[in-house]
């Protein structure tokens, strides 16, 4: 997803445009990894120096519940990144160290089918950890 894509999507759900709100969009634009709510404040504020982490985290949620970022927990808090866009149901491995991630194209769902009989599945999540080959 680019950034002009997701600003729209934004709108079209009737929410301003604010450069604040830009900015942090072009933070996970430009980078293909989780990052923390806290060094996504640390990147805002030397643009922007009086915003609160709440604001920050306000957004965050925001931009996640509007699917445009995908949150996880990595070593006890929220990291978020981008919205995958690729076509087809898919999974990821996360680096434990750097925060990057390579699509899984594999579903374990499917094989799951038989031991839930009679169960309503509604979502489900999966993810790998581990270290990327730069990080081992």
């Amino acid at each position: 997803m680019n950034l002009n894509t997701a600003i729209q999507k934004l709108k079209e759900k009737g929410y301003k445009h604010t450069r604040q709100r830009e900015r942090m969009l072009e933070i996970f634009v430009n980078q293909d990894q989780y990052i923390a709510a806290k060094e996504v404040l640390k990147m805002i504020q030397e643009d922007f120096p009086s915003v609160s982490f709440d604001t920050v985290y306000r957004n965050l949620y925001l931009l996640t519940d509007e699917d445009l970022l995908e949150a996880t927990e990595l070593h006890g808090e929220k990291h978020f990144r981008l919205a995958c866009t690729s076509n087809g149901h898919h999974h990821h491995f996360i680096c434990t160290f750097c925060g990057k991630t390579k699509a899984v194209e594999f579903c374990p769902m499917q094989t799951m089918d038989d031991k839930l009989e009679g169960y309503q599945i509604e979502n489900h999540k999966f993810e790998i950890y581990g270290a990327c080959p730069q990080c081992q």
